[in-house]
């Protein structure tokens, strides 16, 4: 699938949900009180099959404080995330692959402390703007956002301790080269914690040429052992997958660690 065809399917669909929620219309199509309505665009299937988000209570707990605002909450379109994975350590400088709303951007903050920062990058201009307008309610110093492609991140190489990305990359239909980006940025010795959508088998030509069910997170969705092999081409090690549930769903969520030698 062409990949500029791909983007704009994507960042047609993610505008048009950040638009509504920048106006205070809608909930997030992850939330099982809004998928009839805007979950429905004849792919066949839903934004974000078989989510597993997270709780906020849980994701409250990682920072010993209290959940954020339901209305950010809710502008989060995640399958999980990678928080628990990823290890935080105060004063880190963390990057977020697909910010949209800022929800993951903002929990690392809050785990960095005010010695750490956080750079979300996402290439809709309509997220970036719902997110700084997240950013301000909550008051997020630490934090910044940034427009650019996963495969041409707008950030310096060997500058980032911590990537994480939650149910973006199988949006793109070059993952190897968001790989390759991912690692050029990282230091020496940075790591990874995605949270992700992976296919439980090979998902058929049909459906992959399917251009809304890109943006439905489905189409683009890899196998598990794809990601992985895929990941070890761009350069990364220690690659494990874990979290994969048993599932005779097409797609189903999968989180993924490693670093950068």
């Amino acid at each position: 699938m062409d990949n500029t065809r791909v983007r704009e399917q994507v960042r047609e669909r993610y505008a048009g949900f950040a638009a509504q929620q920048l106006a205070r219309h809608a909930s997030s199509c992850c939330d099982d009180r809004a998928r009839s309505s805007c979950c429905d665009d004849g792919t066949g299937g839903e934004c974000c099959p078989t989510t597993n988000t997270i709780p906020e209570e849980s994701l409250a707990a990682l920072t010993n404080d209290a959940p954020l605002p339901a209305e950010i909450i809710q502008t989060s379109l995640g399958c999980g995330t990678p928080l628990e994975l990823a290890a935080l350590q105060k004063g880190e400088t963390v990057l977020d692959l697909g910010s949209g709303g800022g929800l993951d951007c903002f929990y690392a903050a809050k785990l960095l402390g005010h010695s750490g920062h956080v750079i979300g990058v996402d290439m809709t201009p309509e997220m970036i703007a719902l997110a700084n307008r997240n950013k301000e309610k909550v008051g997020a110093e630490n934090v910044e956002f940034r427009q650019g492609f996963l495969e041409e991140l707008p950030v310096a190489s060997s500058s980032i301790d911590v990537i994480i990305s939650n149910c973006v990359i199988n949006l793109s239909a070059d993952k190897d080269a968001v790989f390759r980006e991912a690692l050029r940025v990282l230091k020496p010795g940075g790591r990874v914690a995605f949270s992700d959508m992976v296919s439980s088998y090979e998902v058929p030509a049909g459906l992959r040429k399917n251009i809304r069910s890109w943006a439905a997170c489905v189409s683009g969705a890899i196998t598990a052992e794809d990601y992985h092999a895929r990941m070890e081409r761009a350069g990364f090690i220690d690659v494990k997958v874990t979290d994969q549930p048993n599932s005779n769903e097409i797609v189903c969520s999968a989180k993924f660690v490693a670093r950068k030698a």
